[in-house]
């Protein structure tokens, strides 16, 4: 067996580089006469701007420039953009309040830009901000999500009349009604799925750079196509041969690194005014008081069954919170984005979800992990936890009940989708057996026995993987016999240096170490759609691997005139083209001279996603005394499709894991209820996982090709982050004998809910 082609478990070849403090990541950058800048932010969540003094700031030592919103608008700056559009219930559309580079009449959250300094250094323009004078007069603010709706609340946008950014509704509601009409019995519940930060390794960071001609920005992305369009198109209203973006190395991406920044467009403008490049570097404190966050959600949902515990219908009413302001596809990820999977794994029509998008004195939310999906499922699977109480049932049973059976694929779910492939009663048994799910009585006696309550939770979940359906790569070979791969997804931790080579190899046969990723330059990638809702394998893989057998089909015809034989007579492999029995041989890099084996195309299929999914176990043991949580052993069973690589499949699937862990049981995103002040805004104050909050991950594959794709495969880089919360939630709620308890699962929650559960 080849141990470098589709299906094997390669090493990252990118490691040895990253590890060995070889990687390229925008800080490690230094132009030539660099400057650099820094932002001065609204101290309050909602207040009027009387005046900004930058007077002092000017004179202070080394700054070269203090600008504003004004100095933008003089200078034609534009607005930044909303990419996306969700029909309201009443055919109104997503009103959408104008956002520019720097606040100068009001700031709305705490962090709101208002000013950027441009000194030497970037210690003389942080002290410089702290130079400038605002006079500001304080406005009520509300940052309670629940409460943004509610008579008397504050209003963020005057013009708009209220805080509804827009009410989307899936359909379906009559159907809806009418399943509950006829119901043997219902279950509800309240539930709010908490706003988490993204936090990656690297934080944000922007050079700008300016040559008299053409901007280039190199910033870390998911994607550069994107962002050279947003600046290009929307900020600076130039045409995008005037604009290069430039991604190096980047230390994860979780959603947030596809969006456009102000802090992006500042570099260049300044970089502009004062013709040498500028630098902008985000604190921690930045990272979170300033990138999107994800979630936010309060949901009131109740499901209807029949006297079988068969599922009729689902009622869903969401509260999701945009932010101040709305980012690039903000107001989708609620409603379109998770719309698109409702009803799940689960054979159910009639489902009305209703979603109100409101705007909050907070960070703007935008796609974090899973974006949208795992809202829906954990819905669905505490809901289906309620029932299977309602019924007397076992959690695995209820959902036995209810999943969409095998000969019902393909099979087109409630908001109109074609799931074309998965097993997922199948799932669920291997999921039972991976976990050890029968030995659970022993091991709650174990745990009581040492003062422990014990209890064990199931979350499955189905992903809506792909995103925009097409994609471009480009197989160039060189004279000297190695495969250039230009691909227009990023790979920001995901292991595509590997995957990608891994493709090209089982093509074309040349040896995996020649294989070299070009990616993240807008100047050698002109199109692509970036990476983001898992789509990299199915639509990078794809374009690459056809990509690639244009290469071949080509080199063949080449091989065949050089040679002087048939095509049908020719082999290939590592070192090029030879005909068969004999010695007579031509090198790959010989039919490359003169750019000859350089193939560039674009995938495009007629599916928007695929439909990854899976199921997680979670078992946890809870101090009665502390209410502390500890997830003492997790299982998960995910259907990826065909892996083009187990070992990148099962870090992603860890990856996700960790992250569900962190929502479900650390991570609180805090603000002040009345005066909108952010509250965790560093690690003293948001917990992130760490390695004593997880346990040994045990993770298979249960592997049922797509049948939409030329590599059988479906994404796998979101689905733990839709799994871990409700498997450890129902875990947690199994161990108290309660109904529910709200993420974050923290010590003082749980107490709560304990006491409360004992008084009843």
């Amino acid at each position: 067996m080849d141990q470098f082609g589709i299906g094997q478990p390669v090493r990252r070849k990118e490691d040895v580089r990253l590890l060995t403090g070889r990687g390229q990541f925008t800080d490690d950058l230094v132009r030539d006469g660099m400057v650099h800048a820094a932002v001065l932010r609204s101290p309050h969540a909602h207040a009027r701007i009387l005046s900004i003094d930058v007077s002092a700031a000017k004179e202070a030592p080394g700054v070269l420039a203090v600008l504003t919103g004004r100095d933008a608008a003089a200078d034609g700056l534009g607005l930044f953009p909303v990419l996306v559009e969700v029909p309201g219930v009443d055919g109104s559309p997503v009103w959408c309040p104008p956002r520019p580079i720097l606040q100068t009449e009001a700031v709305r959250f705490v962090g709101d830009p208002v000013a950027l300094v441009v000194a030497e250094t970037r210690a003389q323009a942080l002290d410089a901000c702290e130079m400038i004078l605002v006079d500001y007069t304080m406005l009520p603010a509300v940052a309670d999500t629940a409460a943004a709706l509610a008579p008397g609340a504050p209003v963020i946008w005057p013009e708009r009349g209220s805080n509804l950014c827009v009410h989307w509704s899936s359909g379906r509601e009559k159907e809806a009604d009418d399943a509950f009409a006829r119901a043997d019995r219902t279950v509800s519940v309240r539930l709010v799925n908490n706003r988490v930060v993204g936090n990656p390794m690297e934080p944000r960071v922007a050079l700008g750079e300016w040559d008299g001609t053409r901007f280039t920005l190199t910033s870390p992305t998911q994607g550069v196509v994107r962002v050279r369009e947003g600046l290009a198109k929307h900020i600076f209203r130039i045409p995008l041969d005037q604009m290069r973006v430039v991604s190096p190395d980047v230390g994860g991406g979780f959603g947030l690194r596809g969006k456009l920044f102000p802090e992006s467009a500042m570099v260049l403008w300044a970089a502009r005014r004062l013709g040498r490049p500028v630098k902008w570097l985000a604190g921690r404190t930045e990272t979170f008081m300033c990138d999107p966050h994800g979630r936010d959600h309060v949901t009131e949902a109740e499901m209807a069954f029949d006297g079988n515990g068969r599922i009729l219908g689902m009622k869903v009413r969401t509260v999701a919170a945009m932010g101040a302001y709305l980012l690039d596809f903000g107001p989708r990820v609620p409603t379109v984005a998770g719309g698109r999977i409702q009803g799940t794994v689960y054979d159910m029509q009639a489902v009305n979800a209703q979603v109100r998008c409101v705007f909050t004195n907070t960070v703007p939310t935008d796609a974090y992990r899973g974006a949208g999906r795992p809202e829906v499922a954990y819905v669905i699977e505490r809901l289906l936890d309620q029932g299977a109480i309602a019924f007397g049932l076992t959690r695995e049973e209820i959902r036995a009940r209810n999943y969409v059976r095998p000969e019902q694929i393909p099979y087109r779910n409630c908001a109109g989708n074609e799931i074309d492939s998965g097993a997922f009663l199948d799932t669920q048994r291997q999921a039972l057996d991976l976990m050890g799910w029968d030995g659970f009585a022993a091991r709650q006696a174990e745990s009581r026995a040492r003062g422990k309550l014990r209890g064990r939770g199931i979350g499955y979940f189905i992903e809506a993987s792909g995103g925009q359906p097409s994609e471009w790569a480009r197989v160039r070979i060189t004279e000297s016999g190695e495969a250039m791969v230009h691909v227009g997804t990023f790979s920001h931790g995901q292991g595509h240096e590997t995957a990608f080579a891994q493709v090209l190899h089982a093509r074309l046969g040349l040896p995996f170490d020649k294989v070299r990723l070009v990616q993240g330059d807008s100047d050698v990638v002109p199109t692509g759609g970036g990476t983001g809702g898992s789509r990299s394998s199915q639509m990078g893989g794809v374009a690459v691997a056809r990509a690639s057998e244009r290469v071949l089909e080509k080199a063949r015809r080449l091989a065949s005139e050089k040679l002087e034989a048939a095509e049908a007579d020719l082999e290939h492999g590592p070192d090029g083209f030879r005909i068969a029995g004999t010695d007579r041989r031509v090198t790959w890099g010989e039919l490359a001279q003169g750019d000859a084996l350089d193939e560039a195309l674009t995938y495009k299929r007629d599916t928007e996603c695929n439909f990854p999914n899976g199921c997680h176990l979670a078992e946890v043991e809870v101090d009665p005394d502390t209410g502390e949580v500890a997830v003492v052993r997790y299982a998960a069973v995910d259907d990826v499709g065909v892996p083009l690589n187990p070992m990148l499949v099962h870090g992603q699937c860890h990856g996700g894991i960790v992250a569900g862990i962190g929502q479900a049981v650390l991570e609180r995103t805090a603000y002040e209820g009345e005066s909108g002040q952010f509250l965790s805004a560093s690690f003293q104050d948001y917990a992130l996982p760490r390695a004593e909050d997880v346990p040994d991950l045990v993770v298979g594959l249960n592997v049922v090709p797509c049948p939409s794709n030329d590599l059988g495969v479906k994404g796998a880089g979101e689905g733990g982050a839709c799994g871990a919360p409700p498997a450890i939630v129902g875990a947690v709620c199994d161990a108290l004998g309660v109904s529910h308890v709200d993420m974050p699962l923290t010590p003082e929650s749980v107490w709560r809910a304990l006491r409360k559960g004992k008084a009843a």
